[in-house]
């Protein structure tokens, strides 16, 4: 009786749920986003971190909320995310040149202020996070943008290309580079 009482605690306390730590990590030096690989806090801007399944306390770093947003959103994106943190903007001492390392609020329930006028760290539209609604209205009303919830910002304020400074994407301009590369490689 006794062993069967043992092999039983020994498979409950197998069977424990080792829950893994989903908790904000603050930003330092060695902080780089996930997709340009640079030094975060050398960005303006808010920033956000993805913590995903089986990487405990080493989230996705992203240089701007729409980054990570698209990121959630991608269908080749097959991992599980557990949590997804985004800076507080409206937080005491938090700037755009200095948005905070440790002001971080639940992505979920953050109020996002959508298509202002203020572009984030790395030169695109941002999604910039608010955890008062408040706070998030007035910096819409100074810069333009509406004001939603992380389920109402639509994907093409995310996954939309963005034609920065000095692009030009008209298609004569694509065919000309199109035709100058086809040149030099038959050429």
């Amino acid at each position: 009786m006794k062993r069967a009482l043992l092999i039983c605690a020994f498979l409950l306390s197998a069977c424990k749920d080792d829950a893994q730590d989903i908790s904000p990590v603050a930003l330092t030096e060695e902080s780089v986003g996930h997709y340009c690989q640079m030094q975060l806090l050398e960005h303006d801007g808010p920033k956000a971190q993805v913590h995903m399944q089986g990487q405990p306390g080493k989230p996705l770093y992203f240089s701007q909320v729409r980054d990570a947003v698209a990121y959630s959103r991608l269908p080749e994106q097959d991992g599980v995310i557990l949590a997804m943190w985004v800076n507080d903007m409206g937080a005491p001492g938090a700037t755009w040149t200095q948005p905070g390392a440790e002001n971080w609020i639940d992505a979920t329930t953050a109020h996002y202020v959508v298509d202002s006028s203020i572009e984030g760290g790395m030169g695109a539209p941002e999604l910039v996070p608010f955890a008062d609604l408040d706070k998030a209205a007035d910096f819409a009303a100074k810069n333009g943008g509406a004001v939603m919830s992380l389920a109402a910002i639509p994907d093409r304020a995310v996954m939309a290309p963005v034609a920065l400074p000095g692009d030009d994407a008209s298609d004569a301009d694509y065919s000309n580079r199109l035709k100058a590369l086809s040149d030099k490689i038959g050429g």
